[in-house]
């Protein structure tokens, strides 16, 4: 397995701790990528607003991270929307510093930010659940970390496809609020269902795969209750999150505890270092920045090409003048490239036999 530029990692790392006195999940040595339930688990909902006049507010650019953890159409799982497990933030610091909660991501852009926070809001107000515990409370008793894990839903149309976003952030975080979130506002809006994964961080690829495994049994299970269709749903992950997609895509959920499911029409990979080809890959959608010094363009291209040799549909783009962890690219030379996979994968399911 390729490893996730644990040097350059370390040095963003080093200057997190310099700006945020945050006691971090695991230490440097732990940061690189490596590859990686019943139907009775609850829901947990957004809180309802009182009565039909009160409305929760929409989050704000000057806002500050203490307005996010403490909204309350966040209520019970904010902190899961945040990065890093099990820390204590500085409440004070603004939306508009978020990305240095972000190491090892670049070009954060903070309106794509709050407008799939406030998405989200906006479901909550119109009485629609945001957010999924997808294990037991039994579970998380026996297994703590389990505490950390959710599902976040991006409603599209009932019925549509799903996809699952996993984003990245080395196994270290989760940064959802940057490659995970705003993807998936831009998957919905399209009319496409889409969940975003937070998964336990600090405890490597095969523990964060395994959570997506479960996750995915979870949304088959309860694909009735949520109104998303399971024929052709896609799995979509940045940096370590591709690793759990492509690894799911290579040897399905069971392989990773989860159901034996059937494997994605398409997985969607941005940004990784992920090397492994089997001989029974799902369609593959692939983008890299040009100047990607941690999953350098070459090994993604290798990786292209070997899907190729074995008849694989794959698509693939190289955005010129960006480096790691671009996410949506909103403003760069990267920026529609959601709307990209969103059409290879609707290619995919309309040619699948």
């Amino acid at each position: 397995m390729n490893l996730h530029g644990v040097s350059a990692g370390c040095r963003a790392h080093t200057l997190l701790r310099s700006v945020l006195p945050m006691l971090l999940a695991t230490p440097c040595s732990e940061v690189a990528e490596t590859n990686p339930m019943p139907s009775d688990k609850p829901a947990v909902h957004a809180a309802q607003p009182d009565n039909a006049m009160s409305r929760y507010p929409h989050l704000r650019p000057n806002d500050r991270v203490g307005d996010l953890l403490n909204h309350p159409a966040f209520r019970g799982f904010s902190h899961r929307m945040l990065p890093w497990d099990g820390q204590a933030y500085d409440e004070t610091m603004p939306l508009r510093e978020i990305g240095q909660l972000l190491p090892y991501h670049s070009q954060v852009d903070l309106g794509s930010v709050v407008a799939s926070l406030n998405r989200m809001v906006d479901d909550a107000n119109a009485g629609r659940t945001v957010f999924y515990d997808f294990h037991t409370e039994a579970e998380k008793r026996t297994n703590p970390a389990l505490r950390h894990t959710g599902l976040f839903f991006f409603r599209g149309r009932p019925g549509a496809p799903f996809a699952v976003i996993a984003p990245g952030g080395g196994f270290s975080y989760v940064g959802s609020l940057h490659e995970g979130f705003p993807y998936a506002e831009a998957i919905s809006k399209l009319g496409l269902n889409a969940f975003v994964l937070k998964y336990r961080a600090g405890l490597g690829g095969r523990v964060a795969t395994e959570d997506l495994a479960s996750a995915v049994s979870y949304i088959f299970q309860n694909a009735s209750t949520l109104q998303v269709g399971t024929a052709g749903y896609s799995l979509w992950g940045s940096s370590a999150g591709a690793r759990m997609a492509a690894a799911i895509g290579s040897h399905g959920a069971a392989a990773f505890g989860g159901q034996p499911l059937p494997r994605p029409s398409v997985v969607v990979m941005a940004y990784t270092g992920h090397s492994e080809v089997t001989a029974s890959e799902p369609p593959t959608f692939v983008v890299v920045g040009e100047h990607d010094g941690i999953a350098r363009p070459a090994v993604m291209e290798a990786r292209v090409a070997a899907l190729r040799r074995i008849g694989k549909p794959v698509e693939y783009h190289k955005y010129p003048s960006l480096g790691h962890g671009f996410g949506a690219g909103q403003g760069t030379s990267a920026q529609g490239w959601i709307d990209l996979a969103v059409r290879f994968w609707e290619k995919e399911i309309r040619t699948a036999p």
